[in-house]
């Protein structure tokens, strides 16, 4: 265990990925002009806000980024990730979603320059890795993993 100085104190964060499926294709976008993983697809997702759940934070931002309506009640977690990057450690929730309501339409054009459906079986090779690993975990039943 490395010495810590005092007042160091561990930070994890929290973000949550929606994994929208239809038939056997998944939603991917592709990041644009964030300054993290632009050009790397990945799932509709964000980090969690002061005081909300992992299925509130995804109501939020499939609003905020793909103008769908989703309802608690049609929303199950599938997959949890503890991910560990160079800077950071994350918990990873992944949420999937029975139904939605709304066109989906990409509503943050100058973050993402692309939103369409892949199929599973060949994902874009520019998938993100921890996303990647996080989806093949799912197919598998999978609930728990760790990623780096």
């Amino acid at each position: 265990m490395k010495n810590k100085l005092p007042g160091d104190q561990f930070k994890i964060y929290i973000a949550a990925y929606l994994v929208l499926l239809k038939k056997k294709e998944v939603l991917l976008l592709r990041r644009f002009n964030t300054g993290y993983r632009d050009g790397m697809y990945s799932l509709v997702a964000g980090h969690l806000e002061h005081g909300e759940t992992a299925e509130q934070c995804i109501i939020r931002e499939a609003k905020e980024e793909a103008d769908i309506t989703l309802l608690k009640e049609d929303l199950l977690v599938k997959h949890v990730m503890h991910r560990r990057t160079k800077d950071r450690e994350y918990i990873d929730v992944y949420v999937t979603a029975a139904n939605w309501n709304g066109k989906i339409q990409n509503m943050e054009p100058h973050k993402c320059d692309d939103l369409s459906w892949f199929s599973m079986d060949s994902l874009p090779e520019n998938t993100i890795d921890e996303v990647v690993f996080a989806l093949k975990n799912m197919e598998q039943g999978i609930f728990y993993s760790n990623f780096g």
